[in-house]
């Protein structure tokens, strides 16, 4: 059954079922708009939890981005192999690792999904530079490859290349960190630095990283892993080694070619385990998005018990307005209103409350998260669509969950005790 009805002053074809929930609907607008301080009041809890889950969602949305980014600046189809003790079954070291230039140089010739590989000694110096002097600061030894496989690129200068790698030509690549402790500009480039004594010629500057994990990208020096030999030839026998893989979905294939491979050279047998260790630059960013999933959750979780708060507070006032409105239910019943029709009423009403309350929460929210990423400091703040559906979605299900009793009590009543109500 359809009918023709009135909403406002436009004529509308509206299925009768429709039509009623509409009516509801401007009727619960209709109490809102009459009693705007208390319902205003009723719905501050809602608005208070709402614009919260949206603010928290919107911040730990925004950092996650901004390390997820990090994260991926730094290359994740990268690994890093490196010499690890073999140990016993009590934990006790057997025999002590080795990796050569000869295992990385097999790894790069025989592993189809490997697109390059870059030795790389880890280790920390001294550098000086005019009366300035640093200690303990980061020293990597590697090859040209250094800027593709880590994403890490000079933006002043130039990076040594393969002949300077060749020839263990006594070059280095300076932080940006570096820099400004030594107390120096760009001019650095084509000057001279001492790193532990042995003199080195500036030949470019890294592009500015920034800290994470308490770590200063900034606070680094590059230099030919063959002039790194010179400096510490005890290193030989004990290489590190960055591997790119082709592609991020053939970082398996990788890790289990190079794994064969190092296994062979190595001379291991199938029981013993393996003489080295692999860090999968995917596997932080697998773990990162575990943790920013319940960071998020249990955030706004907290958070949402507000809403139980706001919820309560609804069916209090529906409870109240069940009672001023007692003979308006006496006389629907005594016209013909039937108890799901009063029931649906008070019910919509309590949606449509808890839903504006929704709304204002969420404008809130979207007005707090703009202002907080106008501060320079602060990471590119993004609301995600989920977080604004799940806030509307939460707030209606407060209103049918906190209005049902009131709305229920209202349609039980009996219609002569209603008009009797003074």
């Amino acid at each position: 059954m359809s009918a023709w009805r009135v909403i406002g002053d436009v004529l509308l074809f509206i299925p009768d079922r429709i039509g009623v929930l509409a009516g509801n609907v401007l009727t619960a607008l209709a109490q809102i708009w009459a009693n705007k301080a208390r319902s205003l009041l009723t719905v501050l809890g809602i608005i208070i939890a709402v614009t919260s889950i949206i603010t928290v969602v919107s911040m730990v949305e925004g950092f996650g981005n901004y390390v997820t980014d990090f994260l991926r600046g730094l290359g994740t189809n990268m690994m890093v192999v490196y010499p690890e003790w073999l140990r016993g079954p009590r934990g006790e070291f057997l025999r002590r690792a080795e990796m050569t230039i000869e295992d990385i140089q097999m790894v790069d010739a025989a592993a189809s999904a490997v697109r390059r590989t870059s030795p790389v000694i880890f280790t920390a110096a001294n550098i000086e530079y005019g009366r300035q002097q640093l200690s303990g600061v980061t020293l990597r030894g590697t090859n040209e490859f250094f800027q593709p496989i880590r994403n890490f690129y000079v933006d002043a200068g130039r990076f040594f290349g393969a002949v300077d790698v060749d020839s263990g030509a006594p070059v280095c690549v300076l932080g940006r960190e570096v820099l400004r402790k030594l107390e120096c500009d760009e001019s650095v480039v084509g000057d001279y630095v001492h790193i532990d004594g042995q003199r080195f010629r500036v030949v470019g500057l890294l592009e500015s990283k920034g800290s994470f994990m308490g770590e200063n990208q900034d606070e680094m020096i590059v230099i030919p892993w063959t002039a790194a030999l010179k400096m510490y030839p005890e290193r030989r026998k004990y290489l590190a080694f960055y591997v790119e893989a082709n592609s991020e979905p053939e970082i398996p294939q990788a890790e289990a070619q190079l794994v064969r491979i190092l296994r062979e050279r190595h001379g291991l047998k199938a029981d013993q385990a393996n003489d080295f260790g692999i860090f999968k630059q995917d596997q932080v960013l697998q773990e990162f998005h575990k943790i920013r999933l319940i960071a998020t959750g249990v955030l706004a979780g907290i958070v949402s018990i507000s809403l139980l708060v706001g919820g309560i507070g609804i069916m209090n006032v529906m409870l109240v307005s069940v009672t001023e409105r007692t003979r308006e239910i006496g006389l629907r019943k005594s016209v013909g209103a039937r108890r799901r029709d009063i029931l649906l009423q008070f019910l919509t009403e309590a949606v449509v409350l808890s839903t504006v309350g929704g709304a204002i929460g969420i404008a809130l929210g979207y007005a707090i998260s703009h202002i907080a990423s106008l501060h320079p400091n602060m990471v590119q703040v993004k609301i995600p669509i989920w977080s604004v559906a799940l806030a509307l979605g939460f707030s209606a299900g407060v209103g049918i969950f906190f209005g049902i009793v009131p709305a229920f009590k209202a349609a039980i009543i009996h219609p002569i005790d209603a008009l009797r109500h003074e």
